[in-house]
């Protein structure tokens, strides 16, 4: 196959970095091209110089589409030469109906009057295209869920005659049902000739769908290879520049007092009366343990530990105790105050002010500790961001970096930071290496290491079941809001988890 793209010694400096640095990228027509590598790595770079954001004259180098050199000098040229970007952060207007959604800017109209007709016609033809047969091009996109939006992302850089198209980070909020369902599209697409780079940190998905792998690392082209000649590991070592020999470095337990016992507790849900989002249930926490949380999307998971953190508006029921004490924490002050602390699923969203500094971020929780009559001690504020910018390995130039230029790996570590310095007892990770590249995901597990070392209790939530089998001594599944099943993590599989998880007995 020849290729239908090249990207040939592309470089592009921002002030003071390097972010690529003779880059070469070459894609063939029809095969799905896996472009990986860690945050920082230049993968969105690249893609941001293919699809006219950067603009010619902005970088160093070469594009050429079939043979033919390309000097694109906004987005609008990249489409027109067939180049279409899905990020993850998907750019539809929840507002406007389907058909709306997929012409905006490029809606059919004579003398300035839209042809409604034409609009929603076609947009049946596109969406069919894209396996949605049964969904109405006039009902408002906003009802859909998250994996028909993507659909429909997808449908609109096709109806934009896209031959190239780009998805970066596409499954990151999608379910696997869901993420099966874009597999399937990807391969579909495939047979017909559309050409896809595909940017994931999930390297299972990769090896389920690409064709050929190009690594990316410091800016530079590590190689590309035939996906057939490599494996996960091959790919993380080219990734990390080194091997990592243990992808989970969990230490052995030794596990001291309950610190948190939750027993018959009920959640309700805020917008549903009468609906329990967690019905009934027990389970409990020791000093110096990492407890995992299993379940399918929609089991109660996040809603649990939101509720428990004082974070959730739904009510609840039951008995919650830390050290033996019987506590009521009706919002998150309470809970801090208790010794709890919640790194939300969502850091952009919940955990992080990203056009603030670092050291800002970091003392967002603790403000009391170094601050004297509601005035605030700037020389403390900085030691403390200063220390948890060390101990936590944050790659950054000082603590008065905006957290919102950091890498998303980065961004994890300083709201870890954040809430390590409330001095927890017992830290709730709810998906903490989501959108993580697999560097940054091996010095999460070490910082959740020492924790345990230092005795403080973990509870995890994660999507990820290799990631719950390698780093928790114990897991619980839960299934529509109930309780279904505890392993210790060394006897259990990724089978018995999705039958506790589905609904099976587990116990």
């Amino acid at each position: 196959m020849t290729a239908v793209l090249e990207m040939r010694n592309i470089t592009k400096q921002f002030p003071g970095v390097k972010a690529l640095n003779d880059v070469t990228f070459s894609v063939k027509k029809g095969e799905v091209h896996a472009l990986c590598g860690e945050n920082g790595a230049g993968k969105s770079t690249l893609m941001k110089v293919l699809s006219g954001l950067y603009p010619h004259g902005t970088y160093v180098g070469q594009i050429l589409i079939n043979g033919e050199e390309k000097r694109f000098g906004a987005i609008k040229d990249a489409e027109v030469a067939g180049i279409s970007i899905i990020y993850q952060e998907l750019a539809l207007v929840k507002e406007l109906t389907i058909g709306e959604n997929l012409f905006l800017g490029k809606e059919p109209a004579v003398f300035g009057i839209i042809n409604w007709e034409r609009v929603f016609k076609e947009s049946e033809r596109w969406l069919k295209e894209v396996g949605l047969h049964d969904v109405n091009p006039e009902q408002p996109i906003g009802g859909l869920g998250i994996g028909k939006q993507q659909q429909i992302e997808i449908a609109k850089a096709l109806s934009k005659n896209a031959n190239i198209l780009i998805l970066d980070e596409p499954t990151a909020a999608l379910t696997e049902q869901e993420v099966d369902i874009l597999l399937d599209i990807l391969r579909e697409f495939k047979k017909r000739g559309v050409t896809c780079i595909y940017i994931s940190h999930k390297l299972n998905e990769v090896f389920a769908v690409a064709d050929t792998v190009t690594v990316l690392r410091d800016g530079q082209t590590v190689g590309t290879f035939p996906i057939a000649e490599m494996n996960e590991d091959k790919v993380i070592s080219l990734m990390v520049g080194r091997e990592l020999k243990e992808r989970f470095p969990r230490i052995e337990a030794n596990p001291g007092d309950v610190v948190l016992k939750v027993t018959d507790y009920t959640v309700m849900n805020p917008e549903r009366q009468g609906k329990k989002v967690i019905d009934n249930l027990s389970f409990e926490v020791r000093k110096g343990e990492i407890l995992g949380i299993a379940g399918l999307m929609g089991a109660g998971r996040t809603e649990l530990v939101m509720s428990l953190f004082g974070s959730y508006a739904g009510q609840n029921f039951g008995t919650v105790e830390i050290e033996g004490k019987p506590v009521k924490l009706k919002n998150t002050q309470q809970a801090i105050k208790a010794g709890l602390a919640l790194v939300s699923e969502d850091r952009k969203k919940y955990g992080l002010v990203l056009g603030m500094d670092i050291k800002s971020n970091v003392s967002m929780a603790s403000l009391g500790a170094i601050s004297s009559g509601g005035i605030l001690r700037p020389n403390e504020e900085i030691a403390a961001g200063n220390q948890y910018l060390r101990s936590l390995r944050v790659k950054a130039n000082s603590v008065e970096t905006i957290v919102g230029t950091l890498s998303g790996g980065n961004q994890q570590k300083v709201v870890l930071g954040k809430w390590l310095m409330t001095n927890p007892k017992i830290l709730i990770l709810d998906e903490p290496t989501r959108g993580i590249d697999v560097g940054a995901k091996f010095e999460i597990y070490n910082i959740m290491n020492d924790l345990i070392r230092q005795g403080v209790s973990i509870i995890m939530v994660s999507s990820e079941l290799p990631e719950l089998l390698g780093m928790s001594h114990r897991i619980i599944v839960i299934s529509e809001g109930k309780r279904t099943g505890e392993f210790q993590a060394e006897e259990a599989t990724q089978e018995m988890i999705m039958t506790a998880a589905t609904g099976g007995k587990g116990l």
